[in-house]
């Protein structure tokens, strides 16, 4: 059972420039900054980056695999800083409130976030979670 401080199991992923920008043309948000590093660096930026709303999609399949029957509610986050092809990116979380329902199911707050391998965090935010009772 998880309690408020517990940690949520950590996703570590690979940020493939293929990867990325494979994403970005099914969205169609097939842009230079986000399909190669030389677009990207004439637009003034260091490179390939990924787009925000990847971002999300990620954060939102951590929790989706986290646990079986578990229904995302809420997820919203804040960019902090450029995602970058080309590095690995841990996915963390931990719960901040429990509520507990009469019918055994529970509504978990978390804090989630997403870290370089240097620990910073470029994208944070907070997510509702329900787990089926």
């Amino acid at each position: 059972m998880l309690e408020i401080g517990d940690d949520l199991p950590e996703l570590a992923l690979d940020l493939h420039p293929k990867f990325v920008a494979e994403f970005a043309g099914e969205i169609g948000m097939g842009f230079g900054r986000f399909t190669d590093d030389e677009q990207a660096r004439a637009e003034g930026l260091p490179g390939q980056i990924v787009p925000g709303n990847m971002s999300l999609a990620l954060i939102a399949r951590a929790l989706l695999h986290w646990q079986p029957g578990v229904r995302l509610r809420r997820l919203g986050t804040t960019f902090r800083g450029l995602l970058r092809t080309g590095q690995t990116v841990h996915i963390r979380g931990n719960v901040t409130e429990r509520h507990d329902h009469a019918d055994g199911s529970a509504t978990i707050e978390c804090d989630v976030w997403v870290e370089s391998a240097e620990g910073e965090r470029l994208v944070i935010g907070t997510a509702s979670l329900e787990l089926a009772g």
